[in-house]
């Protein structure tokens, strides 16, 4: 495939035919695995009448040049600096035809048999918004992985769930009805913030016993990841997507599906009464030893109860770097501004001449 960049408005709306089936892939610097990735779309959408679209949010690798040998859509980020988790697939969509969407990472790959089971069943059920598969995790020895794990065994079995974490397939008419795809200011959570605002208007979510994709995830130590997720702003998702919902329908059920928040605000709270107790002992008592043993105890509870819920060391002491951190990212993200999301996402286009 060869093709010229040119600007576009990303809209559906001009008259294009529509698909059966358009699978959005999110990337960022994927040289690695954008052509596994692009390969297992072309592959699963074949059969269906589909179509797959790139959405790289201003990659500084090869993956665009990569990307560029396949006949599929290349959406580029006009801007880099809007680069976040939640405005890679809303980009997507607004190139993408399909009467189903599905979200794709760059890092994973589809199983080919995946969604002619998913269009089935979601012409079965029509009230049902999204369905989502099984995740084959391939990266299962770092402690990111467990704690992931620990997190996310409720909403990853068959069955009615509250989300679509790494990956589904939705319905374009309910996505029009709550009139947005992804919300383009979140750093993470994008997927919760699209199921509540689904939940809240009557759709329902169901996962399927069926494979979807498999998960390479990230190799390298779970406290580099930590830093790296800091770095990105992807640590402040938690906070972004409570303020995103602030005054709207979907509040409760994102509040009732975050649990982790009220974990976040709870151990924020009790650490800042701490720091206040501490700062009031040492003026109090005229010595600032009483107010250090204050704050040791203050930050020593929490870590005492990882422990005794991990029963180990290492992976309480990650649990706990790692709590204090996502407190930290909560608050940032609850004093993040955002803009609207429903505004256009500026882009260019890589138009397929072949």
């Amino acid at each position: 495939m060869s093709g010229t960049m040119s600007s576009s408005s990303g809209d559906t709306s001009n008259g294009a035919p529509s698909c059966r089936v358009s699978v959005v892939i999110k990337a960022l610097n994927e040289e690695k695995r954008i052509a596994c990735a692009i390969e297992t779309a072309l592959q699963a959408v074949a059969p269906l009448g589909g179509e797959v679209i790139l959405a790289d949010s201003c990659s500084s690798d090869r993956t665009i040049e990569i990307a560029s040998q396949y006949p599929i859509t290349i959406a580029k980020l006009a801007n880099a600096s809007e680069r976040c988790c939640g405005i890679g697939p809303q980009l997507g969509y607004q190139h993408a035809r399909g009467d189903y969407v599905y979200i794709l990472d760059g890092d994973m790959e589809l199983r080919p048999a995946f969604l002619a089971e998913a269009v089935q069943f979601l012409d079965a059920h029509p009230r049902v918004g999204g369905v989502g598969g099984q995740v084959v995790e391939h990266n299962t020895d770092s402690l990111e992985y467990l704690a992931r794990v620990e997190r996310n065994t409720a909403h990853m079995g068959a069955g009615p769930v509250d989300r679509l974490d790494m990956g589904g397939l939705y319905r374009r008419s309910a996505i029009e009805q709550i009139g947005y795809f992804s919300n383009r200011n979140l750093h993470s959570y994008e997927e919760l913030d699209l199921a509540a605002r689904l939940r809240s208007h009557g759709w329902e979510l169901q996962r399927i016993a069926t494979p979807s994709v498999d998960h390479h995830g990230h190799s390298v130590s779970p406290y580099v990841l930590l830093g790296k997720r800091w770095k990105s702003g992807y640590i402040k998702g938690s906070g972004e997507v409570v303020r995103a919902a602030l005054g709207q329908p979907h509040l409760k059920p994102l509040l009732n599906s975050l649990r982790e928040a009220k974990l976040y605000a709870v151990v924020t709270t009790w650490l800042l009464l701490g720091a206040l107790a501490a700062v009031s002992t040492g003026v109090m008592l005229g010595t600032w030893a009483a107010a250090a043993g204050v704050a040791a105890l203050t930050l020593l509870m929490p870590f005492g109860a990882l422990l005794a819920r991990k029963r180990s060391m290492d992976r309480a002491v990650y649990a706990y770097a790692s709590l204090l951190a996502h407190c930290a990212g909560f608050v940032r993200g609850l004093l993040s501004p955002q803009s609207n999301p429903r505004a256009h996402v500026a882009s260019t286009l890589l138009d397929k001449t072949s």
